[in-house]
């Protein structure tokens, strides 16, 4: 249910808004990482969660970019 409801948040982002999300993701997975080098890391299912959200925000920026052509 949780995954349903972000896919359609992020099918009705722009292409923009798609490109900041991305952003902000790639720096959180970068924060995660840095995190479980220096053992920090408390929540280790986050990292799974935010590369597969970074693989779905690609995708649907894909899909977009094939359609406008």
């Amino acid at each position: 249910m949780k995954n349903d409801q972000r896919l359609s948040d992020l099918k009705a982002m722009s292409d923009d808004q798609l490109g900041e999300e991305l952003l902000k993701l790639k720096k959180e997975q970068f924060n995660l990482r840095f995190q479980k080098a220096t053992g920090q890391l408390e929540n280790t299912s986050r990292v799974r969660v935010v590369r597969r959200d970074v693989a779905r925000v690609k995708t649907l920026a894909a899909q977009k970019r094939d359609a406008k052509k």
